[in-house]
């Protein structure tokens, strides 16, 4: 495997230098404040992003949406994702964000998520582009941070507008753009679109445009950087289907191996280490929380299908020590390589449904 190119691992976003190419990308429900510190803890991450707050409820102060901005002194370099239809509530949002130290706004045009879009929020925003700048160009006016807009390739594969609005949200001082390789209505079906990235790439003019969808290993983040030429690259699954994958890109960077396993001990220690820091965060309502990462993490960190169903069901702290402790014994014993969580695709519109 060769390197893309001779640049630098860094990459300038703005006025932010962030010191890898490889971004965690927001996931609804699963970038809290814990998954990021634990996978940080790994190495390799050169900016994590919050999962999406709505801007209205972020600023009548709601207890979740504040739990969803939470950080650390560890959690760095670090972005907040909002949504909202309102651009005025958004750019308020960004104010007070930035007011609070944050050092980057992303605006939400790709959720593809039906109650969303018929809000008028997440990818329904990118279908008019007057709307669409409008908004934008609130937020950048608003606050001095970079600013930066994830979305989809358009609505339809007869509704491609994402070259389009990345042109002229450059033009309104946007800092980057995220796009994900697919259309709303494919949600998070079908093979993302390289070549649709590609024309994104190419409509801008000196911002790095970052790719993500399918990002699953290594090569698959190489392929996307050489066939889009994106300046940089968000991975969300794939993070939670191999919690090493920024640091085998890493590694990949500084001409080091990448096919390294790591131990038992070290991926049961992966396990305990994100569920006590969501304790640290959450309480008692962790042992909740923490169910739905089951399904993601059980074939990658060896977790016996009985014991995986054990944690997708536990109650309490020692409960769970006691089923990692069961996983390091028995660690090894699954016969399945898939994970759970791709045996259904995750809710949202579907072109085949």
């Amino acid at each position: 495997m060769t390197v893309v190119t001779t640049e630098t691992p860094q990459i300038q976003i703005g006025t932010r230098t962030l010191p890898s190419r490889y971004f965690l990308a927001p996931l609804a429900g699963y970038t809290h404040l814990s998954f990021r510190r634990a996978l940080r803890e790994l190495g390799g991450i050169g900016l994590a992003t919050t999962d999406l707050v709505h801007a209205r409820l972020l600023l009548e102060g709601k207890r979740e949406s504040f739990e969803l901005i939470a950080t650390h002194p560890a959690d760095r370099p670090l972005t907040v994702q909002i949504f909202g239809s309102d651009p005025g509530l958004l750019a308020e949002a960004a104010q007070c964000l930035e007011s609070r130290g944050y050092e980057g706004i992303d605006i939400n045009m790709g959720c593809p998520m039906g109650k969303m879009n018929a809000a008028g929020c997440g990818a329904r925003l990118a279908c008019e582009t007057g709307p669409a700048c409008a908004l934008v160009e609130r937020v950048v006016n608003a606050v001095r941070v970079p600013v930066t807009v994830k979305m989809r390739l358009g609505w339809t594969r007869d509704e491609i507008t994402a070259p389009m609005l990345a042109a002229e949200f450059e033009q309104l001082g946007v800092a980057a753009i995220t796009i994900h390789g697919r259309t709303r209505q494919q949600g998070f079906c079908g093979r993302v679109d390289l070549a649709g990235i590609r024309a994104v790439v190419d409509a801008v003019e000196s911002i790095p445009v970052i790719g993500n969808g399918d990002v699953r290993s290594v090569q698959d983040a190489i392929r996307m950087r050489s066939e889009t030429g994106c300046r940089a690259v968000a991975i969300g699954r794939g993070a939670m289907l191999d919690p090493w994958l920024f640091a085998r890109l890493d590694r990949h960077t500084r001409g080091l191996d990448v096919n390294f396993e790591p131990s038992t001990s070290e991926q049961v220690g992966f396990l305990r280490r994100h569920f006590r820091l969501m304790a640290e965060q959450h309480g008692h309502r962790a042992c909740f929380m923490f169910r739905k990462f089951a399904a993601w993490y059980g074939a990658r960190l060896g977790i016996p299908e009985d014991l995986e169903a054990r944690m997708r069901q536990f109650e309490s702290s020692d409960e769970f020590e006691a089923i990692c402790d069961a996983v390091e014994r028995r660690h090894g014993e699954r016969k399945s390589a898939i994970a759970t969580a791709l045996v259904k695709v995750p809710n949202g519109p579907n072109e085949h449904w």
